[in-house]
């Protein structure tokens, strides 16, 4: 069997904001010239697993930040260390790495058994960022509010001093304008590869150790099932805590949703259709665009059933694309089959 399962969502934004830095994040696209708005893989990775705990209804691991005092007198950020503990399923999913200053203690990293892509313009013509102004405004209300105005020396003035500076002028203190907010809108894809032969593995090699040798021994004694993969001797999570896990994970891969950055620009993200397969190259061509050229270049998105993926086609996808097989289930049906290969692998005994 293929270890490795790959997933393309397709979702639709509208005015909305995923990723910040100076307004909505973007890239540049040297064949079409265009700014192309995005979410990184780092904040799609994140929304999986929050989601994943959700459901599964347990806590994130425990993250110290090491701080130290510098000449001075001030705090320098150090290293952030990680408990390392695959019992945690936001660590075993989504990886960890711990490395102490000065060499104190081993290092430990884990690879992450999911692979995530940015969330990305399905194509470069299919996505825009745009820009508006807005403002915080409570000039409705002005005998609510406070106003405090320092002079140049950091002194606060008196409301006398102040209506002498506003004198002659058209400036409210109770409205503040925002310029340039930058809006994301349009057709996205997100790219997901599982890696089964790690997917609830951790390595026992202490040359290049995941975990310590003592939790290494505290996990033998909770039943964890000693074995063996491609990359060596390893620890496999019990069957009982795999299948709890394994349709959480499948439901948080098809439905995350990022909660953050929303404020005043929430937008459902609503899927619109989602391909799964073993062949990386079908997902390319199940959900994809097409270049068409008339009197300007415009971009046409396909939804292809015929590419290889099994394809899973929402109603609200027809207001965008021509297709013949939407349901109202589709997502459900999604989050069956990619259950259904995760539990179809034999995770105890893959060599």
């Amino acid at each position: 069997m293929n270890p490795f399962i790959y997933i393309r969502g397709l979702r639709h934004a509208d005015h909305t904001v995923f990723c910040v830095e100076n307004g909505q994040k973007f890239y540049w696209d040297p064949v079409f010239n265009v700014r192309m708005p995005f979410s990184s893989g780092q904040q799609v990775k994140r929304s999986i697993i929050d989601d994943i705990c959700t459901e599964l209804e347990t806590a994130p691991a425990a993250v110290e930040f090491v701080f130290g005092l510098n000449n001075k007198n001030g705090l320098d950020e150090k290293e952030v260390l990680s408990l390392c503990d695959p019992q945690y399923y936001d660590q075993i999913i989504g990886g960890w790495m711990s490395a102490s200053q000065g060499g104190k203690s081993r290092t430990l990293k884990r690879r992450s058994p999911l692979s995530i892509s940015a969330m990305r313009p399905l194509h470069p013509l299919l996505g825009s960022r745009h820009s508006e102004n807005v403002s915080f405004d409570r000039s409705d209300k002005p005998e609510l509010h406070k106003v405090t105005v320092r002079d140049i020396k950091g002194n606060l003035m008196s409301a006398e001093e102040i209506e002498n500076l506003l004198d002659g002028t058209d400036r409210s203190l109770y409205r503040k304008w925002i310029p340039d907010n930058a809006r994301a809108a349009g057709l996205f894809v997100y790219d997901v590869a599982i890696d089964l032969r790690t997917l609830f593995s951790v390595q026992t090699n202490q040359f290049e150790p995941e975990i310590t040798q003592e939790k290494v021994e505290e996990l033998k004694g909770k039943g964890w099932i000693l074995s063996k993969n491609a990359f060596g001797e390893c620890l496999v999570m019990p069957q009982e805590q795999r299948n709890k896990a394994i349709p959480a994970i499948a439901k948080a891969i098809i439905n995350w949703r990022i909660s953050s950055n929303q404020a005043r620009t929430f937008s459902l993200m609503e899927t619109l259709a989602v391909a799964i397969s073993d062949n990386a190259n079908t997902l390319a061509g199940a959900i994809r665009a097409k270049l068409v050229e008339d009197n300007e270049k415009r971009a046409k998105p396909i939804i292809d059933e015929t590419a290889g993926a099994e394809l899973f086609i929402t109603l609200p996808c027809s207001g965008y694309i021509v297709t013949e097989n939407e349901s109202a289930d589709a997502l459900d049906k999604a989050v069956e089959k990619l259950t259904e290969r995760m539990l179809a692998f034999d995770y105890e005994n893959q060599i």
